[in-house]
């Protein structure tokens, strides 16, 4: 029997948790550095998935675990990992040290604890965000539909705590009213993610009652259901199917966040600790995303293509929704979380543009945005931390002052803005390439996200980092050396993916032509432009299904 690498990939946090928060109050030096160092074992073992999984190798899902869970209901532990789930695995073990170096003195309590005061929320602080990467890591790995949906739900836990107990001490109006405004995102964002995931088990309790039906036995497992349905012995009814994918893609849209369902975000964010809205923003909300292309997709490929227009036309909204949103904040953290939303609409749009471009562009994106939010925020939060305020108007010319943080600041920023060279201009790139091949209106003006991205961003650099140097920020202290090992990786990874992204294609694109096999889309060919020649011929537009060469 092989070492099940999968399952330790999300148990060792999850022991890193448990650890962590056993060790008594006074000892919250050491709580920080064995959190770190179980996050550390993580990405050590992500790393190895990632080297062990073979690009373009027969299977989909390779890794591979399943044992017998709850039999009578078909429920089984089933484990496996396509180019998508490694890159994002991979992701969020790479961030979650960066995230817990930058929360070093967040959860640092005001006093020492005593006999009668036991509570420990340094301990609890970091337990909390190991327990929400072993779910996460888990949620990725799952091939039973089941035991997606419990991960999938478990970690509104965790979160629920994280952004409900833990905030950043920057807020107006005194710390009993930032304590009201951090419960209510904490209580917004549960029930919201609370209600998609209802209904999302009425549509997996529906999933399960039309394979027992027709297979005889109800199962969980997608690729038992997806080899079903190639052979032709799982044939769902249409109007069943389209129910079923509203519930799953419902669940999901709200974890994304998707507009109209995208409101508990900004304030999640804006309330949380910069280091939490990076777990919410670059980790969990990846779930959602991640689960569109692996279960509605490939559950339900007729409703997919049934939904597409619909979705589109909801994705381009969240682009130039979040985009004017963030050009009109004032508050920095607020406006990086409509930021995100406007992301969100661009990958939301790559995956049900429904090409190779599209889909391996959105899976790009996920990564890159990831990687570039972490980056912007961490280092906003590092600024937020010395002045006290999240207003964009209590800053200006910081850049003289501390060079380092308005330079690091700034190529956050510009890969926030997809500037090319940096990782996330090849991930929107492709998107809008993939997207115009076949939907070329909804392509055009989704554009307008980058001319938008490109004013908050500039705006937001030109007013708290240039001009006269206020007198608030005149003494304030440039990045640290833990605040630059934070983020000067992050930095390097996007210049070293924008310019060289071929390591996490060559993962991603047999991936992303397996779901399009399992939705029966091909790329369009392209229309080519038929001259007239001298002496005769034609002048015209050659159909899409036309070989090249005949049109010539």
């Amino acid at each position: 029997m092989s070492f099940p690498l999968l399952t330790a990939a999300a148990v060792v946090p999850a022991i890193g948790a448990i650890a962590t928060a056993a060790l008594p109050a006074a000892k919250r030096t050491a709580a920080k550095w064995l959190a770190l160092l179980f996050s550390l074992a993580t990405f050590v073992l992500a790393l190895v998935i990632a080297f062990r999984f073979e690009p373009g190798a027969k299977d989909p899902y390779q890794l591979t675990e399943s044992h017998a869970w709850i039999r009578d209901f078909g429920v089984r532990y089933e484990l496996g990992v396509d180019g998508i789930a490694v890159a994002l695995i991979a992701l969020t073990a790479l961030l979650i040290p960066f995230v817990i170096l930058a929360g070093w003195h967040d959860a640092d309590p005001l006093e020492e604890a005593t006999p009668n005061r036991r509570w420990r929320p340094t301990q609890g602080f970091f337990a909390l965000i190991l327990a929400v990467e072993a779910m996460v890591v888990i949620s990725f790995e799952a091939t039973d539909v089941f035991l997606f949906y419990i991960f999938f739900e478990a970690m509104l836990i965790p979160m629920y705590f994280l952004i409900g107990g833990f905030g950043d001490g920057a807020g107006q109006g005194g710390e009993e009213r930032a304590a009201g405004r951090r419960s209510y995102a904490a209580v917004k964002f549960l029930l919201y993610n609370l209600a998609g995931g209802l209904i999302m088990l009425a549509a997996v309790i529906g999933l399960y009652a039309v394979t027992a039906d027709q297979l005889g036995t109800g199962t969980f497992s997608l690729q038992q259901i997806v080899e079903a349905r190639a052979a032709g012995k799982l044939d769902i009814a249409t109007g069943t199917e389209r129910l079923l994918f509203l519930g799953f893609f419902f669940a999901f849209a709200v974890k994304a966040p998707l507009w109209p369902l995208h409101t508990w975000l900004p304030g999640a964010m804006g309330e949380s600790t910069s280091p939490v809205a990076v777990l919410i923003t670059a980790v969990v909300d990846k779930v959602g995303t991640f689960a569109m292309l692996r279960f509605c997709l490939q559950l339900f490929p007729e409703a997919s293509s049934w939904a597409t227009p619909v979705i589109l036309v909801l994705a381009l909204i969240s682009i130039v929704y979040g985009a004017l949103l963030a050009v009109a904040q004032r508050d920095i953290k607020r406006l990086i979380a409509y930021a995100s939303i406007s992301h969100f609409g661009f990958i939301i749009m790559g995956i049900f543009a429904m090409t190779s471009q599209g889909q391996g562009g959105a899976t790009l994106y996920m990564v890159n945005h990831g990687i570039s939010t972490a980056a912007l925020m961490l280092v906003a939060g590092f600024l937020i931390s010395r002045r006290g305020s999240r207003l964009i108007a209590d800053f200006g010319g910081v850049q003289k002052v501390a060079p380092i943080l308005a330079g690091t600041f700034l190529i956050g920023g510009l890969a926030t803005l997809s500037l090319p060279g940096l990782a996330p201009f090849i991930s929107e790139f492709l998107v809008l390439v993939g997207t115009f091949s076949r939907y070329p209106v909804i392509g055009i003006l989704a554009t307008l996200g980058i001319v938008l991205a490109a004013l908050y961003v500039l705006v937001l650099y030109q007013r708290t980092m240039t001009g006269p140097v206020k007198a608030e920020v005149r003494s304030m202290p440039d990045l640290r050396v833990r605040e630059l090992v934070v983020v000067a990786p992050l930095i390097a990874l996007l210049i070293f993916l924008g310019v060289y992204p071929k390591p996490l294609t060559d993962i991603v694109n047999p991936a992303v032509d397996h779901t399009l096999s399992v939705v029966d889309k091909k790329d369009p060919k392209p229309t080519v432009q038929v001259n007239a020649v001298p002496g005769g011929g034609r002048h015209g537009h050659a159909a899409p299904d036309q070989d090249v060469e005949a049109a010539k």
